[in-house]
């Protein structure tokens, strides 16, 4: 059965496993994420669940968004996102989705924007060669080299890697593992590195290519 829930990216730390070796970990402060809406195939033609995160004043929030929360009784929320499960078994409208829907040993996805960098040149942002630094080079040195033949295509192909904004995408990082889950912090670690700053809004559920 797939899960989700909405979290925020505290930073990266490391603990130790039982066999003392050391694990690098994201932690995530996960939930506790009010369930808004209940979407089912016979109501709206497919299976989603609507799920709010974080806590926001109503003069903050549009009147659509507001109708929502009011409409399924429960308080405003900063994020209101909806994720898609297979099945909405456990799912209630103003019940709440904690930590503990992922448990240790778990493999999920983690969705979220990736930090921005601006506008970058193509040896950052593409890890291309810069050219020597011998005389007749010319002040090029970090340029992205031909654009394509005057006669014939007489164009730039598609995709080349040229100089461009960098960041701020949406990511997902697949096949994380949950090391830990802390119910009592709302908080669940996981193995490796996650898309985003500090601080930033991210999106957990279980693993669409399980190893």
């Amino acid at each position: 059965m797939s899960k989700a829930i909405i979290g925020r990216k505290v930073g990266m730390t490391q603990i130790f496993a039982e066999d003392g070796k050391v694990i690098p970990v994201t932690v995530v402060e996960a939930g506790p994420c009010p369930v808004v809406q209940v979407k089912t195939v016979e109501t709206d033609g497919y299976v989603a669940v609507k799920l709010g995160f974080g806590e926001a004043k109503e003069k903050s929030l549009t009147k659509p968004d507001l109708g929502q929360f009011k409409k399924a009784n429960v308080k405003p929320c900063k994020v209101l996102k909806e994720v898609r499960v297979e099945s909405v078994e456990g799912y209630t409208v103003g019940g709440e989705v904690k930590a503990d829907v992922f448990a240790a040993g778990d493999r999920v996805d983690v969705s979220g924007v990736s930090k921005g960098h601006g506008f970058t040149g193509v040896i950052k942002k593409w890890n291309q060669h810069r050219l020597k630094e011998t005389h007749g080079v010319g002040p090029v040195h970090r340029e992205p080299g031909s654009m394509g033949s005057i006669s014939d295509p007489s164009r730039v192909f598609k995709h080349k890697h040229l100089a461009g904004h960098w960041g701020v995408e949406n990511v997902t990082v697949q096949n994380l593992e949950v090391v830990r889950v802390d119910v009592a912090r709302n908080a669940i670690l996981l193995k490796g590195a996650i898309p985003g700053p500090k601080g930033s809004v991210v999106t957990v559920r279980t693993s669409v290519k399980q190893k």
